[in-house]
């Protein structure tokens, strides 16, 4: 074999194993792994995890804490904890939101005036439509969302 053929060939092998390096092994054999909420996490332990949003102060503080966001970005879980609130929804939802309560409750008045009474042990879906009056003394819950675009789940 001629030096500059074997040159070529070294100069080949070393560049495609810099390139490789190049590209952490990890990213490669990623394990993908089943996103849970044991019991204590359901208690409240969950707002403890790193990443937990926390907004407002005293009786107006919300936790906020995303479980999974799809690799897509269209789709998360998690688990919400707010006090007393009431917001009228004017423009649509935007996204389908599946809610199961687990304390307090929520009363959803659509914009034709129909009532939706939701407590802890019930769930509704909201779908991305929706207009209405959220009104709450407080609740935690679990939810699901699905965002066609992602950009309510940035």
């Amino acid at each position: 074999m001629n030096r500059i053929w074997s040159k070529k060939i070294l100069h080949a092998v070393v560049g495609s194993v810099l390139l490789s390096a190049a590209v952490p092994f990890s990213q490669a054999e990623t394990t993908v792994y089943p996103a849970t909420m044991n019991s204590e996490d359901i208690a409240g332990a969950i707002f403890d995890r790193p990443g937990t949003l926390v907004k407002g102060e005293g009786s107006d503080t919300v936790w906020d804490v995303t479980s999974l966001l799809s690799s897509d970005g269209r789709f998360a879980s998690g688990m919400y904890l707010a006090g007393k609130s009431r917001w009228e929804i004017n423009e649509p939802y935007g996204v389908d939101e599946f809610m199961y309560f687990l304390e307090g409750g929520v009363t959803l008045t659509s914009s034709d005036g129909t009532v939706t009474k939701i407590s802890a042990g019930e769930a509704v879906t909201i779908p991305k439509e929706w207009t209405g009056i959220w009104e709450t003394d407080g609740y935690k819950k679990i939810w699901v969302i699905y965002s066609e675009d992602g950009s309510a789940l940035e």
